[in-house]
């Protein structure tokens, strides 16, 4: 019984350091403001739009070229 005992401890030990070092480690981190967190969605819209454009066009492209090869 006092091996169980010691092994619950010894966890509860190794978590509780866990949680500190990931404490003093989160407030290290560099949180965006809102204007940066605005601008980094930003940018990301218009590239995942421009990407879809493109992929669109391609798509009806090929699409076509496939048609007037079949047909």
């Amino acid at each position: 019984m006092g091996e169980w005992i010691q092994s619950v401890r010894d966890a509860f030990g190794h978590s509780a350091e866990f949680f500190k070092e990931a404490w003093q480690e989160i407030k290290k981190v560099h949180w965006p403001t809102r204007k940066e967190t605005y601008a980094a969605t930003s940018v990301v819209l218009i590239v995942v739009l421009i990407i879809g454009l493109f992929l669109a066009l391609v798509d009806f492209g090929l699409t076509r070229a496939i048609q007037a090869l079949v047909s």
